[in-house]
């Protein structure tokens, strides 16, 4: 370690010295990071954000950089409306040896405010066009609002778009503004020159030909991209309706990029060709490969073999396959390190036709069948050759239609069939579980503001997952929102923070688990517990309810791991082997539920997390993060429990005292496909049920809370993945 530390300590040249701190003084609207973040003098980084010199170089104090960073202050205070703000002194104080601590003092002045706005050369427009010009105006910049650069430089193109939104494609805008720093007022004036309305002229395609004029053949037929674009000729010019034509183009998948360029001719004429320059990627590739997972629960290696064809039979459709065979080492595991006494088989084939322009323009229709094979393992076991594992036969198919409305919202409308059969991979007198058909349409809707989807590092991202289901044994609604934001802290610093909630309103199963949940302390009377109706509820709660823990939403816990445990002889191998010695048949007289809980899952979640990302060196980064989450067996408006033990509280859908806290760090390497991303999570004892030290105090005051898997007998977990976290 500490030849490793030698290595990426950093050092401070002779007779130099380091910046620690830049701060400003005397600043009292525009915020200090805002104007920090624009110097060239800036503090020396942190190594996740509390050690300088590691990993990262010392910024070195240079006299002539600080002085011009102090022109940089007042030009961006004038930017920003303090045209008369000064500099006035930058303050280099040493802190200790071969450190400084820089502060720049300034002086803000008042503010130069917004007073009028007029606009010259639009007698001639009608009044509609008049109007929108205005409103755009007033939306841009609204009178007595405070003097910004950039919102000026957002007017003017503001204005230009009103205009050529409504075919006005020689339209040009010259902007003027003159400040009054007596009256701290500005007033702007903006001139039109309209030109005379078009309409689109031909239509052409640049790029198609791999050859231009040769032999070769197009890499696409063109009807079907003029469908998608959805431009023709004779209509009134848009730029709206080009821009927006533009990301139809793009969201086919199958150019690395696209521009439509009017031809503006002069003298100007009211026909306007456009030429639509598009770059192909590759229509047809073949992905093979394979992957490992290794985990507290099982360890399981796969291969993957897939095709893709982005022109299926021309017409654009895209047609896409994946075969995943795999096989499962039972019963070998993190915290069972065993040779493995017997292989379960498994695949996963996933089949897609997506064909664009589908009834409509931008709307695309998609059929999504898929077959699975595999075991349902969902907790840490102990096995043995005898032990029963269950296994599952799940044909499903998606159908529906999605869309994309401009560049930031997206939906998606679906309806899906989905069938559970349950079978033993060994031959066993245990009953498997009944058979489960699922149909229920949804409904998927995002709105994403995210600078860059891969490696966000600002905006924000919404989404909600709607469906509804239908059926004899279940129906349910269930909604499932999610929120993101991302706040640049500073070069390479990237503050992240999510929140999701799950509900799901049930009439007519859940109720079996609630009673189980609630008698977890002792025994359960037969005509209080049904074996079999609780079976089928916690079989339907684990396909439509929800669970946590993991990759991708609490760290510190195996898949699955958070949440409400219950009894569940047909999930527990050795659990269903040796029911009876287990004393696991919850009709039993001697019911023991502390040796029988399983993760079952809830009809209420919820999760938050936070997390800090650091760029280290080229593709290596680090984060520190905690997450948060809960799952309840109890959905919104549920009954009041009627057969609670005295004194026990009563439960609620929403339990923010136990947030199953959990923090740590982790790593990453950036790919052109997203991060690999390794992350240890480690669990806060008293931070998991509000009121109780640990978890073994938690599980012992409420048996329902469970005994989380532990890593080398630490409660922690390893998450691996690629992408981020959220």
């Amino acid at each position: 370690m500490a030849l490793v530390a030698t290595g990426c300590a950093a050092s401070i040249p002779p007779g130099r010295a380091a910046v620690d701190t830049v701060d400003v003084a005397n600043n009292r609207v525009i915020e200090s990071g805002d104007i920090t973040d624009r110097l060239a003098t800036t503090a020396s980084p942190k190594f996740l954000g509390l050690f300088r010199g590691i990993a990262y170089d010392y910024v070195i104090y240079d006299a002539s950089v600080l002085q011009r960073d102090m022109a940089r202050v007042e030009r961006y205070y004038r930017g920003r409306g303090f045209l008369e703000a000064h500099a006035r002194v930058a303050r280099v104080i040493p802190v200790k040896g071969g450190h400084v601590r820089v502060e720049i003092v300034v002086d803000e002045g008042p503010p130069t405010l917004d007073r009028d706005v007029r606009l010259d050369g639009m007698d001639e427009l009608p009044p509609a066009d008049r109007s929108a010009v205005r409103d755009a105006a007033s939306t841009a910049l609204p009178m007595g609002k405070r003097f910004d650069e950039d919102a000026y430089k957002a007017a003017q193109t503001a204005l230009l778009r009103a205009l050529t939104d409504r075919g006005y494609a020689y339209a040009t805008v010259q902007a003027d503004s003159r400040a009054d720093l007596a009256s701290h007022t500005i007033d702007y004036v903006f001139t039109f020159k309209p030109g005379i309305r078009a309409v689109y002229g031909a239509i052409s395609f640049v790029g198609l030909d791999p050859d231009g004029a040769g032999p070769l053949p197009p890499v696409v037929d063109d009807a079907p991209l003029r469908r998608t674009a959805r431009l023709r000729e004779g209509k009134p010019f848009s730029a709206a309706e080009v821009e927006a034509s533009t990301q139809a183009l793009l969201d086919l998948e199958i150019f690395s990029a696209v521009h439509i360029i009017p031809t503006l001719s002069d003298p100007p004429s009211p026909v306007v060709p456009l030429v639509i320059e598009v770059q192909p990627s590759n229509l047809r590739a073949l992905k093979v490969g394979g992957g490992l997972e290794f985990d507290a629960i099982k360890t399981e290696v796969h291969a993957l073999v897939g095709w893709e064809d982005h022109d299926l039979l021309g017409g654009l459709r895209d047609f896409s396959v994946d075969f995943k065979p795999g096989v499962v080492l039972y019963p070998t595991a993190v915290e069972n390190l065993v040779k493995p006494d017997r292989l379960l088989p498994e695949e996963r084939t996933r089949v897609q036709l997506r064909i664009p322009a589908f009834f409509e323009a931008r709307t695309t229709g998609f059929i999504r069948p898929e077959f699975n094979v595999y075991p349902l393992l969902v907790a840490p076991s102990a096995a043995t050759k005898n032990d029963n594992v269950v296994g599952y036969v799940e044909p499903k198919v998606s159908f529906g239609v999605e869309r994309r409305f401009g560049k930031h919202f997206f939906a998606s409308l679906a309806q899906n069939l989905q069938g559970e059969d349950p079978f033993s991979y060994t031959p066993s007198s245990v009953a498997v579980p009944q058979d489960i058909l699922l149909w229920f349409p949804q409904l998927i809707t995002t709105l994403d503001f995210r600078d860059d989807p891969v490696h966000p590092h600002s905006g924000f991202y919404l989404s909600n997952d709607f469906q509804v289901l239908f059926g004899e044994m279940a129906h349910d609604i269930r909604v499932a929102p999610e929120a993101r934001a991302y706040v640049p802290l500073a070069r390479g610093v990237t503050f992240g923070i999510r929140g999701a909630l799950g509900l799901v309103l049930s009439p007519n199963y859940g109720q079996y688990v609630q009673e189980d949940v609630e008698e977890r302390g002792g025994p359960v009377p037969t005509q209080q517990l049904n074996a079999l109706r609780l079976d089928r509820d916690i079989e339907t709660i684990y396909f439509r309810g929800f669970f946590s823990g993991g990759p991708t939403s609490n760290r510190g816990f195996p898949l699955r791991g958070v949440g409400p445990y219950g009894t569940v002889p047909f999930l527990n191998p050795a659990t269903a082997a040796n029911q009876v010695a287990l004393n696991c048949n919850p009709n039993s007289t001697t019911y023991q539920a502390s040796e029988c809980s399983l993760p079952i899952g809830g009809l209420t979640l919820w999760e938050s997390t936070m997390e800090v990302r650091f760029d280290v060196s080229g593709p290596l980064g680090v984060a520190v993060f905690c997450d948060a989450s809960d799952v309840s067996a109890y959905g919104l408006g549920e009954r009041t429990p009627t057969n609670l033990p005295p004194g026990s509280p009563t439960p609620h859908a929403l339990r923010f005292d136990h947030p199953h806290v959990s923090c740590g760090t982790g790593i990453r390497y950036a790919t052109p496909v997203g991060p690999i991303r390794l992350d240890v999570g480690i669990r806060i004892p008293p931070l998991q049920v509000i009121g109780q030290p640990n978890e073994a105090r938690a599980y012992a005051a409420d048996p329902s809370n469970g005994q989380p898997a532990t890593l080398f007998g630490l409660p922690m977990a390893l998450a691996f993945g690629i992408g981020e976290a959220f």
